[in-house]
């Protein structure tokens, strides 16, 4: 199952509403970019990362349950994947991100229970 990973966890700070655009994200080895886009809908929350020339200018889709921290005052994000993970996951497509289910089952499933992590909170 892997709806979990589409919601923040109680922990992280995230207060609905806010708006994270913007926000630097940080990997546990340091920065990937920042917000391009988010969601906080409840049960498919996630953030759209502009990782600027890090990985050549690409964007990376975080379902909201990496999200570990949101620092408001230094507009600052943590998430609890390295860079390299997030490299390797599967590749963002905006247009396939909102309508397609298995795009969405394949993220969850790489960032959930069922994937390379096994549901791990680091």
């Amino acid at each position: 199952m892997t709806e979990h990973v589409w919601s923040y966890k109680p922990t992280s700070g995230h207060l609905a509403g806010t708006d994270l655009t913007g926000y630097k994200v940080e990997a546990i080895d340091g920065g990937i970019g920042k917000v391009d886009k988010h969601s906080d809908e409840i049960g498919d929350a996630y953030l759209v990362v502009d990782t600027g020339v890090w990985i050549f200018g690409k964007e990376v889709l975080l379902p909201a349950d990496t999200v570990v921290r949101i620092d408001v005052d230094e507009r600052k994000i943590f998430v609890d994947r390295t860079k390299e993970e997030i490299k390797d996951a599967p590749e963002f497509h905006r247009d396939k991100h909102l309508g397609d289910p298995d795009y969405r089952h394949e993220l969850g499933t790489y960032y959930g229970l069922g994937g390379p992590f096994g549901g791990r909170i680091v």
